[in-house]
């Protein structure tokens, strides 16, 4: 799923390109993509985009009369940037977005469309939106710490809950908890000073150590080849590789649709997670599909 840093990364490319450029038509291929009737997604066809926003997960292209197009790519989404007119063929093409000097081209791998399109027009309609997370970059380590204790959770299910923190989901998270050295099960009320100084600067330094490479070659081009999986990831997606602090074999937590990559001798005091009890705990702490995890909101 994209996270914050491929987002950013797709607003860094979208906005030469798209902002203060009219939308001419949207094209929408698959009937589940608009979840919205109200206002008509015409409504938008020949406005001008007037700035681009993230919430989230989401993009968001503002217009005039305060109408916002808010699309979540979810698991398998991608944004192409392809040539005028560009033709939606194959059924992984959801939508194409036409604007003078290109169209940009949805896509969705796979056969379930989780991917959304939103058409709504307020401010007021546009937070109904936002899951409720707060921004890491802008926030004290007080208000981080806040943050993730409201309820005692897991640290892997604290970093990926988009009601406490915006952006960051499976892959960031097992980057951010092996740079603190921390494990992805224990308990946010159980660290210590010295733990939550190290998770607070991994979250940020890890967070912007991928925005600022990604930017760059988004400054260049547009990012075609998004993905979860990188081969200068640490740990995401690494199992049994050596971890490239300390050569363990890296290790994996596999729960329902959920997957977790750690190092035992840096993150676990050389422990492999596998055990009964820890089953209880991923049952009553994890959502069972990325689905449910992403379709939470704040009360």
């Amino acid at each position: 799923m994209p996270e914050l840093p491929d987002i950013t990364a797709y607003l860094t490319a979208l906005q030469p390109r798209v902002v203060e450029q009219t939308l001419e038509s949207v094209r929408i291929a698959s009937p589940l993509l608009l979840r919205t009737a109200v206002p008509s997604i015409q409504r938008v066809d020949g406005k001008v985009v007037r700035s681009l926003r993230r919430i989230g997960k989401r993009i968001v292209f503002c217009f005039d009369e305060e109408l916002f197009l808010v699309l979540h790519l979810m698991i398998a989404g991608r944004l192409h940037w392809r040539a005028v007119g560009a033709k939606l063929g194959g059924r992984n093409h959801l939508a194409a977005f036409d604007f003078p000097n290109g169209s940009l081209v949805l896509t969705e791998a796979g056969t379930k469309r989780r991917a959304s399109l939103y058409l709504v027009q307020g401010e007021s309609a546009l937070v109904n939106l936002d899951p409720g997370g707060i921004e890491v970059f802008s926030i004290s380590l007080d208000e981080f710490k806040k943050a993730l204790t409201a309820e005692n959770r897991t640290l892997k299910r604290a970093l990926t809950d988009p009601r406490i923190l915006s952006g960051i989901g499976n892959a960031y998270s097992d980057e951010i908890l092996h740079a603190a050295q921390l494990s992805p099960i224990t308990q946010t009320r159980k660290l210590t000073d010295d733990e939550w100084q190290r998770l607070f600067a991994s979250t940020r330094e890890t967070l912007q150590l991928w925005i600022d490479r990604f930017n760059c070659e988004a400054e260049q081009t547009f990012p075609e080849k998004v993905t979860a999986f990188r081969p200068e990831m640490a740990v995401h997606g690494r199992f049994n590789r050596p971890c490239p602090r300390c050569a363990a074999p890296i290790q994996r937590i596999r729960f329902a649709d959920n997957e977790t990559n750690y190092c035992p001798t840096c993150q676990t005091d050389g422990k492999v997670l596998a055990d009964r009890s820890l089953s209880r705990l991923l049952g009553s702490d994890w959502p069972r599909t990325l689905d449910e995890l992403e379709a939470l909101k704040r009360k």
